[in-house]
């Protein structure tokens, strides 16, 4: 969809995109503020910012209670959600264009007026506490917060913030929310149709009653290596496995989308070297690998689920496929398919408002950069092979990597699986 970017900055510190896409029958808005869980005061109190997203839309100024706020706001079909990780908590909408006036002033009473009270407190440290155990049957969310911990990231694991939540008192809500939830820490993102209204867009938002605050700045971490982590679950059918190598520094834009064609060359599809290799062979049903780059470090991560006889053929085949990337064995025709593979995906990726405002809070919410969608071509026609393999290279040499499992088997078995892992 044909869209223009505007960055603006408010009166009262906040900044944020207005992207107008001309048209548009919807209205999406992102509204962030850096208040994960790297910001509770304490790691006793670890899981406020859970909880304060939870309580987000619950009893305010105008509304007694969660059931009556979320009765006026969905009347005619509109959309809210939040969530919650390490650096943010972030607040989401999506409406039709003719009640935007109506969804930003709730969006504000919600964010601005909170009445934090010890029913819905107590409520929401249930749910939040369902949800967690919850998460726990799910071995992709119980080993990726091991696989953070094992590189050095200070973070809990899902056990640790279980315990946390007990401890978390109304006084402790209320503190977090007035020390994160103000204008310097917001960063904010509207879409829709923006010509004519922007001015109204920041009257409205110039009203919001916060506090001038501070920009908390994103800490860095320590990061190294370690050995292999084995979670024992006796009712794991197989291994569940997960792996990252890190960088320590940000990736531009452009080296993004190189990783991403090398991921795509790797685990992209049934003709790909390590999946579409296993899959040929029986070996796994399915696996992948991705990239993901934040203020400090950049992360290549790959995870997958294996049968316990064919963990160690399928170790061996990444190790295999991996040597022969690091060492520049990439085809001509499996790059260049990567690359147009790549612009296909570009062309099918902004069909909506809402996956237009998702890309360009990928990158401002993480370092506030602009990068406009229109230059994706050029940045995919400029991929070199030849820094993708740098790139590889990088990450595999820099001494950073953690390898997490989720099995019923001998840790012995996992460190032995590890050690295919040494590049």
């Amino acid at each position: 969809m044909k869209h223009s970017v505007e960055e603006i900055t408010l009166k009262n510190g906040a900044k944020g995109l207005l992207i107008d896409v001309p048209g548009a029958s919807v209205m999406s808005t992102r509204i962030q503020f850096r208040a994960g869980m790297m910001y509770a005061k304490n790691k006793e109190v670890y899981e406020i910012p859970h909880i304060v997203e939870h309580l987000a839309f619950g009893a305010n100024a105008k509304f007694q209670d969660e059931q009556a706020f979320e009765a006026e706001f969905t009347k005619n079909g509109a959309y809210h959600n939040a969530w919650t990780s390490d650096i943010s908590v972030c607040y989401e909408t999506e409406c039709a264009d003719f009640e935007w006036e109506r969804i930003m002033e709730l969006q504000r009473v919600s964010i601005c007026s909170p009445r934090f009270n010890e029913e819905e407190l107590k409520s929401e440290k249930a749910n939040v506490k369902s949800e967690l155990t919850g998460y726990m049957n799910d071995y992709y969310r119980l080993l990726w917060p091991r696989v953070q911990q094992a590189v050095g990231e200070d973070i809990l694991d899902l056990q640790e913030r279980i315990k946390t939540i007990q401890n978390i008192e109304l006084k402790d809500i209320k503190e977090h929310y007035r020390r994160t939830h103000t204008a310097k820490n917001m960063l904010f993102i509207i879409a829709g149709k923006i010509k004519g209204r922007k001015h109204k867009i920041i009257k409205m938002l110039e009203e919001w009653e916060l506090k001038e605050g501070r920009k908390f700045e994103i800490p860095p971490s320590d990061l190294h290596a370690s050995e292999a982590v084995s979670i024992r679950r006796k009712d794991a059918s197989n291994i569940t496995f997960g792996f990252s190598l890190v960088t320590p520094r940000h990736l531009s834009p452009s080296e993004v989308f190189s990783m991403n064609c090398l991921n795509h060359i790797l685990n992209g599809t049934m003709n790909s070297k390590i999946f579409g290799a296993a899959r040929k062979r029986g070996l796994v049903y399915g696996m992948g690998s991705s990239v993901a780059s934040n203020a400090h470090n950049s992360y290549w991560d790959f995870d997958g689920e294996v049968n316990v006889e064919n963990a160690e053929n399928l170790f061996e085949l990444i190790q295999t496929e991996l040597m022969k990337t690091l060492n520049g064995e990439i085809l001509d025709m499996d790059f260049l398919a990567a690359k147009s593979y790549a612009l296909g995906r570009f062309q099918m990726g902004a069909q909506t408002v809402g996956q237009i405002a998702d890309y360009y809070a990928d990158h401002y919410f993480t370092n506030e950069t602009i990068e406009k969608y229109d230059n994706v071509p050029n940045l995919i026609k400029e991929i070199d092979k030849f820094k993708m393999i740098e790139l590889a290279r990088e990450f595999a040499g820099s001494g950073i990597k953690g390898f997490v499992t989720v099995s019923n088997v001998e840790k012995a078995v996992i460190s032995e699986l590890g050690t295919h892992l040494n590049f």
